[in-house]
C-alpha cells in the first residue's frame, strides 16, 4: 500500500512566542505547524534524516556509507506500513524539522528531530504537543541513555503525568492523551 496525500494535510498550526536570543531575553511569536509528508516529499525527508543520523552519530558511532550518507533503512516503510505516520515541522512555513510516529497501542515517537536554529526555543515542544493531540491514546517516548538533553526535552514536553522507567538502559516515558 503506498499512501500519497494530493493535498498536504496540516494537522494543526500554533503560534508560539520563542526566545530568539537568550542574551536579551529576545521573545517573538511564530506558527508552528506540523503536516503529513506526502510521497512527493519522501526525499525531502530522506535528506532531513541525514542530519538527524548526523546527531546520534554523536552517540553511536556510526559512520557515513561510501557515498558519504548516513541513510535510514525505515524511511520507505512510512508510505507502506498503516501504522507509520511522517510528518514535517514547520515555522513560519520554513522546514524545521519532522517527527515520526507509529501508531499503536501505544503510539510511538519513532524518531523526532528540530533543526539547531529551532532548538531551545518551544518550537519542538509545541510540535510534540501537536502530535501528541494527532493520536489520542497511551504512548510512549524513548531515548538513548546518553542523550540526557533529549531525555530533558522529553520530560518537559510531555503535558501531562508520565511513569519513566529504564529499558534496555533506556529511559522510556508512559503517559496518556486524552481524545
Amino acid at each position: 500500500m503506498v499512501v500519497d496525500a494530493a493535498a498536504v494535510e496540516v494537522v494543526v498550526g500554533e503560534l508560539v512566542e520563542v526566545l530568539v536570543d537568550e542574551d536579551v531575553e529576545e521573545v517573538v511569536e511564530v506558527e508552528v505547524e506540523v503536516e503529513l509528508v506526502s510521497y512527493s516529499d519522501k526525499d525531502v525527508l530522506r535528506r532531513l534524516l541525514e542530519f538527524y543520523v548526523y546527531d546520534y552519530s554523536e552517540y553511536m558511532g556510526w559512520d557515513v556509507d561510501a557515498h558519504g550518507v548516513f541513510g535510514y533503512r525505515y524511511v520507505d516503510y512510512y508510505w507502506t506500513e498503516a501504522d507509520r505516520h511522517p510528518f514535517f515541522i514547520r515555522v513560519d512555513g520554513h522546514l524545521a524539522g519532522f517527527g515520526l510516529v507509529r501508531s499503536g497501542p501505544p503510539h510511538d515517537m519513532a524518531e523526532f528531530f528540530v533543526m539547531r536554529k529551532y532548538r531551545r526555543s518551544r518550537v519542538g515542544t509545541e510540535a510534540a504537543r501537536i502530535l501528541f493531540r494527532r493520536f489520542p491514546g497511551s504512548w510512549e517516548v524513548r531515548q538513548l541513555e546518553a542523550n540526557v538533553a533529549g531525555s530533558a526535552f522529553w520530560r518537559s514536553a510531555i503535558p501531562v503525568p508520565f511513569e519513566e522507567e529504564l529499558r534496555d538502559g533506556r529511559p522510556v516515558q508512559r503517559f496518556t492523551i486524552e481524545g
